[in-house]
């Protein structure tokens, strides 16, 4: 699958902060956000982003333990972490990237779970490749583990959603080591805990990894009353239609509210070994030209690492489809047939209204699909709809 990056291909770590003004720390951020307009005054995000700024706080005083004795120190005063769960577009990304910016160390790590797990699971496979090279009492997992512990204190994992037995099986030996080890985790889900993996085949195995994440990190419920990122879309119509100078202030302002008001940046999605550009990207969300994702040579796991990796896509300057782009006309229905499955949101311009956005005898059934998922990707029940996380 794919892996979000930073503009210089390492790993969210060590990243610039966000974009404040005002005094530090976490609440008062969140002020400074408020009194600009970017955000809402929500007293559940205030009583979540109580809780991490204490975490922040804890993480801030032992930040310069170093060497050994700093390493068992770490250890001995790591504070619990959170597990922060609630519905769709209540603010839990929101909040995720807030506190991850702001968190006083070097060494944190922000990752979308299902692709931290994906690169887990091909590390792993590495490592077996090569038994003489099994250190460790022959387990590949501590193998594995060890340079993440060296280099990560605070990992964060955004979307934790368990419903593959290979994960399931694999979570309880990994977590033991990362919290053995004094890492401090904080998490986003859509349920809680005792809901993940929920039915699944031999979850009785799983249950001791539930314990352990209950004992290392306080359960906390985002009840906010509103959809944010419904309402973000909501305001304005989500399709644009008309040449680029024409949607262009309106495709603006739709980013401008996906993104809360913060900056963007750069980044790449990893793909089976390659990079994908992302042109803009934040708060779980990224904006790309037509030709970024349809006049390149991408294909179906390439579109569906970009999937796992955002919320919500922004597509600028869709052309009308004639035989000379037949290519990224099939790459374009892939694209949407791949968000559609997944529940990913999407806001696009479009040259020509649907229904003449195509005059290619060559895909023409093909649109007509596109087209019927297009009008629905639009409407306020997809908008208010959570991601498909088993796709």
């Amino acid at each position: 699958m794919g892996r979000i990056v930073g503009p210089t291909g390492v790993g969210r770590q060590n990243t610039q902060p966000l974009d404040q003004s005002g005094p530090s720390g976490l609440l008062a951020t969140y002020e400074g956000l408020v009194t600009r307009g970017a955000l809402f005054d929500d007293g559940a995000q205030r009583a979540a982003l109580g809780r991490l700024e204490i975490i922040s706080d804890c993480l801030g005083q032992s930040s310069g333990n170093g060497g050994m004795a700093g390493f068992f120190r770490r250890r001995r005063n790591a504070p619990k972490g959170l597990y922060l769960w609630g519905g769709v577009g209540g603010g839990k990304t929101l909040l995720m990237d807030l506190f991850f910016e702001t968190a006083p160390i070097v060494c944190k790590r922000r990752v979308h779970f299902h692709e931290f797990m994906d690169k887990i699971h091909q590390s792993v496979a590495k490592v077996r490749a090569k038994p003489s090279k099994i250190r460790n009492d022959g387990d590949p997992i501590a193998q594995v583990v060890k340079p993440i512990i060296k280099k990560v204190r605070l990992l964060c994992f955004d979307e934790f959603h368990v419903n593959d037995i290979t994960n399931a099986m694999l979570l309880g030996r990994l977590f033991e080591k990362f919290f053995a080890a004094g890492m401090v985790v904080v998490a986003t889900s859509n349920v809680p805990p005792d809901g993940l993996y929920k039915d699944g085949l031999n979850r009785a195995l799983f249950l001791p990894f539930l314990d352990q994440l209950k004992s290392h990190c306080e359960v906390m419920e985002l009840a906010a009353t509103t959809d944010y990122r419904r309402d973000k879309l909501s305001s304005q119509p989500v399709f644009q239609y008309g040449s680029p100078p024409e949607t262009k202030e309106a495709m603006d302002q739709i980013w401008h509210k996906l993104r809360g008001g913060q900056s963007d940046k750069p980044g790449v999605v990893e793909s089976l070994g390659r990079e994908i550009r992302v042109p803009r990207q934040s708060m779980g969300a990224a904006r790309f030209s037509f030709d970024d994702l349809c006049e390149q040579p991408l294909g179906a796991r390439d579109y569906l690492a970009v999937a796992h990796a955002f919320h919500t896509l922004m597509i600028d300057n869709v052309p009308q489809f004639c035989r000379d782009n037949s290519n990224a006309a099939k790459r374009f229905i892939l694209l949407v047939d791949t968000l559609y499955d997944r529940g990913v949101k999407l806001a696009a311009s479009f040259e020509a209204p649907l229904e003449a956005l195509s005059g290619d005898r060559d895909t023409a059934f093909e649109f007509r699909r596109c087209e019927s998922r297009l009008r629905e990707m639009a409407s306020d029940a997809y908008l208010s709809a959570p991601r498909n996380m088993d796709a």
